[in-house]
């Protein structure tokens, strides 16, 4: 690509389009994988679900557990797609946050009891890929609810600006 095209690409919003793009496409992979993962060993996961013990009572611990995995399936999906993106971003984002702050509470619950330092500190944290150091996942969290967030605000902007002349 040469100067020309960079710069004709930037002043129409290409980078930050591109960029949605590809958040758009990795977050949908993940979550397809991780949601199929989740749901293909139902039990194994209801039985991390459990170990939160955020969850009570056995039919909301058992929806959560048969729900959760297709929700994120979907929302993957449908990034893939192209379809309700905003929408679908929005809600990972959330789950996002919600998964992060459980992880980080169980982190820092393993942290009191034990005498590991906070990143020393691994257990299967549900989301699919066994188990991980709590700094890893906390950190590819991160980037994913970068990815979610930059889906909602950078997307499709030169659209958005077309639709309101």
């Amino acid at each position: 690509m040469n100067r020309t095209d960079a710069t004709s690409l930037s002043s129409r919003g290409g980078f930050s389009d591109i960029f949605a793009l590809i958040a758009r496409w990795s977050l949908g992979a993940v979550f397809i994988y991780m949601g199929l993962s989740k749901a293909m060993h139902p039990v194994e996961f209801l039985k991390l679900v459990r170990q939160y013990d955020a969850l009570h009572h056995v039919l909301l611990l058992n929806s959560v557990a048969a729900f959760l995995p297709w929700l994120e399936f979907f929302c993957g999906l449908l990034l893939l797609l192209g379809l309700a993106v905003r929408g679908a971003a929005l809600l990972l984002l959330l789950m996002l946050v919600l998964f992060t702050s459980a992880v980080l509470l169980r982190a820092l619950a393993i942290l009191d009891s034990g005498g590991l330092p906070f990143c020393a500190i691994k257990f299967d944290c549900g989301c699919g890929a066994g188990e991980v150091l709590v700094c890893r996942k906390l950190g590819e969290n991160l980037v994913l609810m970068t990815f979610s967030a930059a889906i909602l605000f950078l997307g499709n902007r030169r659209r958005r600006i077309k639709n309101r002349t």
